[in-house]
């Protein structure tokens, strides 16, 4: 056995985060959340469409998940996890805010006469001019983005933006390989409508939640456990078997 410094938790395995965070080790918690904070914030926003309630979904989420992590089983992955507990209370918002239009008149409202365009992952190499419109370029993507409707705009943003894999998509959004790649493919013809190719370099860089909005998050959600009694507070050291 020995004692772990805060520093030695980002050098864990997720499954040795998990058996921490269930023991109340706020440090566990911290590199959890440092892990799943760009991926997550996307998630919440993807679905929610503003920067500040994509915060309020993600902190929420934590806290739900965090205060109930002896309920997690290991059957998916802790991120998989999260995700899902973040779309859900994402989806809630919205439901709260407004009713849902259903997805089979959206799907078919988009077949009918659309040319399928391919819009790549990366386009290029960079360049001066590339680099200097950067920050104007993703504000153009992220007004296309959300105006996807919101099952392809998940879709979208996890495969193209997160680049997760298909078959990853599919088991955190809990539906089948082929509805994400149909998914998929009318997103990007949708926003290749609206974009040109030249955009497309940038996509991975799009709605960015790292630095002190990263740290901001992190440190609330800490807070709240702590004051919720669900931290041990008798260390600030964890022990390692």
């Amino acid at each position: 056995m020995r004692k772990l410094k805060r520093g030695d938790h980002a050098t864990l395995d997720e499954t040795e985060l998990v058996r921490l965070a269930r023991a109340g080790d706020g440090d566990a918690f911290r590199v959890i959340m440092q892990r799943g904070n760009q991926r997550l914030f996307r998630v919440a926003r993807g679905v929610v469409r503003d920067d500040a309630e994509a915060e309020d979904v993600l902190q929420e989420a934590y806290v739900r998940a965090f205060t109930a992590i002896g309920g997690f089983r290991g059957e998916a992955g802790i991120m998989t996890w999260l995700t899902r507990i973040v779309l859900n209370e994402a989806r809630g918002r919205l439901r709260r805010r407004r009713p849902m239009v259903a997805l089979d008149q959206l799907e078919a409202a988009h077949m009918d006469g659309s040319r399928v365009i391919p819009f790549p992952n990366a386009f290029g190499t960079a360049s001066p001019e590339a680099d200097a419109a950067r920050a104007q370029i993703r504000a153009l993507i992220e007004h296309a983005v959300d105006d996807l409707p919101e099952a392809f705009r998940i879709v979208f943003i996890m495969r193209d933006i997160e680049e997760c894999s298909v078959d990853e998509t599919a088991a955190t959004l809990q539906i089948k390989p082929e509805t994400v790649k149909t998914r998929l493919h009318r997103a990007r013809r949708l926003l290749r409508q609206a974009l040109d190719a030249r955009l497309a370099s940038t996509m991975v860089e799009a709605f960015p939640f790292m630095g002190m909005r990263c740290e901001r998050i992190t440190e609330a959600v800490l807070a709240r456990l702590d004051a919720g009694g669900c931290l041990d507070r008798s260390s600030g050291t964890s022990v390692v078997d």
